[in-house]
C-alpha cells in the first residue's frame, strides 16, 4: 500500500460520514409507506445527482485543483449522501406489494430526473464560466 494517501481517505471518510448522516436524518424525518412514492430517497438522490455535477463540473473546470475537494464532495459526502441501493430496495417492496407500474414508474423517474439534474448543474456552472 505504498501509494495510499491517507489524507485522502480521511477527507473521503470524513465526507462521507456527514453525507450518510444526513441521508439518514432525512430520511428518518420524512417517512413513508411501503407503496406509496418515497419522496424522501427520491429528493436525497435528485439532489444528490444535481450537487455531485454541480461540484464535479466547477473543481474540473471552474477552481484550481485540489488534492483533498474533490474526494471529500464527491467520493466522500455525494457517495454516501445519494443511495441507489435504497432505489433498489424501495422498487422491490413496490413490486413484492404488487403495485409494477409504481416500482417502474419510480425506477424510470429517479433515473430521469437524475440526468436532468446532472445536465443542469453542468450547464449552471458552465453558463456562469461564461458569463
Amino acid at each position: 500500500m505504498s501509494g495510499l494517501d491517507r489524507r485522502e481517505l480521511s477527507a473521503i471518510f470524513a465526507g462521507g460520514a456527514i453525507g450518510a448522516l444526513v441521508r439518514v436524518w432525512l430520511s428518518q424525518r420524512f417517512t413513508q409507506g411501503d407503496t406509496s412514492w418515497p419522496w424522501t430517497i427520491f429528493a436525497i438522490n435528485v439532489s444528490g445527482s444535481f450537487l455531485l455535477a454541480y461540484l464535479a463540473t466547477r473543481l474540473q473546470e471552474r477552481l484550481p485543483q485540489s488534492t483533498y475537494r474533490r474526494p471529500a464532495l464527491g467520493t466522500g459526502f455525494c457517495g454516501a449522501y445519494t443511495t441507489f441501493s435504497t432505489m433498489q430496495v424501495e422498487i422491490v417492496k413496490m413490486a413484492v406489494a404488487g403495485d409494477w407500474g409504481l416500482a417502474c414508474g419510480y425506477g424510470f423517474a429517479s433515473l430521469s430526473a437524475g440526468l436532468v439534474a446532472i445536465w443542469l448543474a453542468s450547464a449552471i456552472v458552465r453558463r456562469a464560466r461564461l458569463a
